[in-house]
């Protein structure tokens, strides 16, 4: 990236993180995965509850392997030989977690976060039940406004997704959204965050690199 090209995704980051203030959310700009994972540690305390929503972006900077250790309490979704009903236990608990880690499919530069799940597990701690909600974004997932960030899902990250986790959807097969009715469709539940009662609660590490979809 050249000086000019920075600095234009510098004021863009600059607008997002002032409107994410505005609307009671905390926003943060590190330039690689290890600020980002240095800005989590300085966000959680040893002993926390901690779970995660499912997120290409969290693998990526490494903070899964941050989390899992004897310092914290991870409700791992991911631990091998998990059942659906173990799996569907821990989504419930995440309720009652200190802290809930996730990315987010886009956030507009009015300061939203706008997401798309499958079965609503991640929307759902995002909007209610953990304390401490860390959103981790690469510069990528910066968009305008919601059209864009509608635009964003239906073009990029629901098409990426099925074709990542094997879905047998016409999106992982033409590359973008057909509204489709299938039985293996991740688009069920649309969530748009624009604002929060408390100043503490949701805290947005914007990264300065592409990460996720």
């Amino acid at each position: 990236m050249d000086k000019n090209t920075a600095f234009v995704t510098q004021k863009k980051v600059e607008r997002t993180i002032d409107n994410l203030k505005k609307n009671n959310m905390n926003g943060y700009f590190v330039e690689n995965e290890e600020e980002a994972l240095d800005k989590i540690k300085n966000l959680i305390k040893e002993g926390d509850t901690i779970s995660v929503g499912g997120s290409m972006t969290l693998s990526e900077i490494g903070a899964l392997d941050l989390i899992r250790n004897n310092k914290y309490n991870f409700l791992d979704r991911y631990k091998e030989g998990l059942t659906k009903e173990k799996i569907k236990e821990i989504y419930r608990k995440s309720f009652f977690a200190d802290v809930y880690l996730s990315s987010s499919n886009a956030i507009t530069e009015k300061g939203e976060l706008y997401n798309v799940d499958g079965t609503g597990n991640r929307v759902a701690a995002m909007l209610y039940g953990p304390d401490k909600v860390i959103v981790v974004v690469g510069v990528n997932k910066i968009v305008k406004n919601l059209d864009e960030a509608i635009n964003r899902n239906r073009e990029l990250a629901a098409p990426a997704n099925c074709k990542r986790l094997d879905k047998k959807t016409p999106c992982s097969e033409v590359g973008y959204c057909m509204d489709c009715a299938s039985s293996d469709r991740i688009c069920n539940e649309y969530v748009l965050i624009k604002r929060q009662s408390s100043n503490e609660r949701i805290h947005v590490i914007i990264v300065n690199k592409e990460l996720g979809y």
